[in-house]
């Protein structure tokens, strides 16, 4: 099952590192992915409005933050799960917030990622995490959860 969570606002990139960093802590969570308008590249010379492109920590690892977050879909495997993801949700996001169930996240190959992997064995985890136009290393982090995964 997936969810959505929905922000009354598009997400800076303090309140997305402590919100993914919250959802990433629960056990039931399989895949998290996160939407939004891309920033522009880091530019020493920037305009200060897009400040918020910089590294965030997550589960201890460090990723490039590339969007400002404007949804947030979530993979579970329980429904009790919602309840404290909302939990979260309240703490983090406290302009408000929508959660919706769903199916956002695709399970399947489809024939765009045949055309652009080809024959090659695509691991389950990734299927679904990325646009089929981009090259996964620019759009795609992966968090372990443990050093067993």
């Amino acid at each position: 099952m997936d969810i959505e969570v929905f922000p009354h606002r598009v997400l800076g990139a303090d309140t997305t590192e402590k919100l993914l960093n919250g959802i990433e802590s629960i056990s039931d969570v399989k895949r998290t992915v996160i939407q939004g308008p891309r920033l522009p590249p880091k530019d020493p010379n920037e305009d200060p409005r897009y400040g918020e492109r910089r590294k965030i920590t997550v589960n201890g690892k460090e990723i490039d933050l590339k969007v400002k977050t404007g949804r947030i879909f979530v993979e579970i495997s329980n429904e009790s799960t919602i309840d404290e993801i909302r939990g979260i949700c309240d703490e983090c996001l406290n302009f408000g917030f929508d959660i919706n169930i769903g199916k956002y996240i695709r399970t399947q190959k489809t024939v765009s990622d045949n055309i652009k992997y080809g024959d090659t064995d695509i691991p389950d985890e990734l299927v679904g995490m990325t646009d089929q136009s981009a090259k996964l290393k620019d759009r795609l982090t992966i968090i372990k959860k443990n050093e067993k995964d």
